[in-house]
């Protein structure tokens, strides 16, 4: 696994974007749990042109996030780590496991109940996160090691904005969602016929997301359909999806994604902690995040090499996989944005968040040990 500069970019971007996600969580949980908390509460569901200030973050600029990841997915297909297939099926195996054990986790726990569409919640992995307490190990892990780990984690959102598609839509308006499906046709029309002004893709987009909100299914989903209509041409610095991508990287990273920290982490922790680490959904979410997610990864990679359908690179050894399966149990962006479709009870969507939260901090913790204790034994055998 060779890294490209754009990776290295992209690397170095996720890292900074991981820190100042910790900050910005820890900030929001303070201020939560301070005499200002309810007023700090308040403020994310004031009303705003007919939605909650919360609603419009996580419908709307949560739509440009996943454009995001829509670009970064598409390059990655084209040009990155999942051009190659023989590349592709190591971190495809491993997400795939990472997603089908935490859910099964959680369903064992919460099957037949009124939780039991939390399934979804700790089949995700954040990439910021991931990657930022990855980069406090230095320049001791191998650059195969977080390609593997990005390319999981792109893998493994794809799989949650799926899940989000096919799972987490309640009602279909059949006629709204046809516009928007009519406008993306004609988008990929556009890119079929070479037009690379971004501007009639980006027109055409708002149009499609603000049908799409009328339609039952997540609006984000637009983000991801409008990366795929961008022209991504050779994949220069001159191509429209590389503009487009390259100009959203810091607005995301650093205004967006400490946006959405803030409104959906403003917890409000009470007295009643035992009860609610105790709760179904919060130990298919804690076991999925925690145990699910290494497991997973471990295993079904074990099972893929065994069977000779891929192979660990070189420079990464079992230990190390254990390591990343931890460090994919960081939930967080993901596993709060599926929370929020997934629920309606405002006190389960509060002890979820809060589950999560521990639960990342957690797996976070066991991972950065793993790769720190292996890494070390690495090097003092290459000594």
């Amino acid at each position: 696994m060779k890294a490209t500069q754009l990776y290295k970019d992209f690397f170095e971007r996720e890292k900074a974007s991981g820190l100042v996600l910790i900050t910005f969580t820890l900030i929001s949980l303070l201020i939560a749990n301070s005499g200002f908390g309810a007023a700090y509460t308040d403020l994310w569901e004031t009303n705003f042109a007919g939605h909650s200030i919360e609603h419009w973050i996580n419908d709307g600029l949560m739509t440009i996030f996943f454009l995001l990841i829509g670009l970064e997915l598409e390059r990655e297909i084209y040009k990155g780590e999942l051009s190659q297939i023989k590349d592709a099926l190591l971190p495809i195996f491993g997400a795939l496991g990472g997603m089908i054990v935490p859910a099964a986790l959680f369903l064992l726990f919460n099957f037949g109940t009124n939780t039991q569409s939390g399934a979804g919640i700790p089949m995700a992995t954040d990439i910021a996160f991931a990657l930022g307490i990855l980069s406090l190990l230095g320049n001791r892990v191998p650059t195969s090691l977080k390609v593997f780990l990005t390319a999981l984690a792109v893998i493994d959102d794809l799989g949650a904005i799926i899940i989000i598609a096919v799972f987490y839509t309640k009602t279909l308006l059949w006629s709204n969602l046809l516009i928007a499906l009519g406008i993306f046709i004609i988008l990929l029309t556009l890119n079929r016929i070479k037009i690379h002004s971004l501007i009639p893709y980006l027109v055409g987009g708002v149009f499609m997301w603000y049908f799409m909100l009328h339609s039952g299914v997540h609006a984000t989903i637009t983000g991801v359909l409008l990366a795929f209509a961008i022209p991504f041409g050779d994949g220069s610095e001159k191509s429209p999806s590389y503009i487009l991508q390259h100009f959203l990287h810091k607005p995301v990273a650093f205004v967006i994604m400490p946006i959405f920290a803030l409104a959906n982490t403003a917890i409000i922790i009470g007295s009643d902690f035992n009860t609610m680490i105790t709760q179904n959904y919060s130990l298919g979410i804690a076991l999925g995040l925690i145990i699910g997610k290494p497991i997973g990864i471990i295993g079904s990679l074990f099972v893929a090499v065994k069977l000779k359908l891929c192979q660990l690179p070189n420079e990464i050894n079992w230990k190390s996989v254990l390591g990343v399966g931890c460090l994919a149990g960081i939930g967080f962006t993901m596993s709060i944005f599926i929370t929020l479709l997934a629920f309606e009870n405002e006190t389960i969507i509060n002890n979820s968040k809060f589950i999560i939260l521990l639960s990342s901090l957690i797996a976070g913790f066991i991972g950065f040990m793993t790769l720190k204790v292996t890494l070390k034994e690495n090097y003092q055998e290459e000594d």
